[in-house]
């Protein structure tokens, strides 16, 4: 058995919210997110698509997919509708789950943009930890539940946090 000395580079950081990792956990649910991205439906409409998509459910069970979804943050209720005798709800997702792997053809042209935003990402953060870092010490703070949890990278999850948003806004809305 040999030892190296040399740190390992690190390379990516993979991001676990347990509350969201509960709520798809169910394959059916990230398929629900996927079909709620595209337009807000009832969850009889999210019975049809998963149907078509060889999904033999009950609308019972899809509704309480999507209620899963909606008290874990990810789905909204986005509109209502009187008619026949009651309400209908109208869901739509305000979260995108991304569940793929790169190819590995894909690392020298990921590399290449990867040093090409890199400044930019650096800038972002420098404005960041300059402007907000008594809000980002703040929002720490409230997520250490006890005193030994300091060694978690709590930092760096609200960073990527606020850039994941960042992200999704400018990518939405350019």
């Amino acid at each position: 058995m040999s030892t190296s000395d040399a740190d390992p580079e690190l390379e990516d950081i993979a991001i676990r919210d347990p509350e969201v990792s509960d709520a798809i956990d169910e394959p059916m649910r990230a398929m629900i997110l996927d079909i709620l991205d595209e337009e807000a439906l009832t969850a009889a409409e999210v019975h049809e698509r998963l149907a078509d998509r060889g999904f033999d459910r009950t609308e019972n069970t899809i509704r309480h997919h999507i209620n899963e979804l909606r008290d874990a943050g990810l789905v909204d209720v986005v509109r209502f509708e009187e008619g026949r005798g009651g309400t209908t709800k109208y869901y739509h997702a305000n979260t995108i789950v991304l569940s793929y792997s790169l190819p590995d053809s894909a690392a020298p042209a990921v590399e290449a943009m990867t040093e090409a935003v890199q400044p930019a990402v650096r800038d972002a953060l420098e404005t960041l930890t300059t402007e907000y870092g008594d809000e980002i010490d703040d929002v720490v703070a409230d997520m250490q539940p006890c005193e030994h949890c300091r060694t978690q990278k709590y930092e760096t999850y609200v960073l990527l946090t606020v850039l994941r948003r960042a992200f999704v806004r400018a990518h939405r809305n350019p």
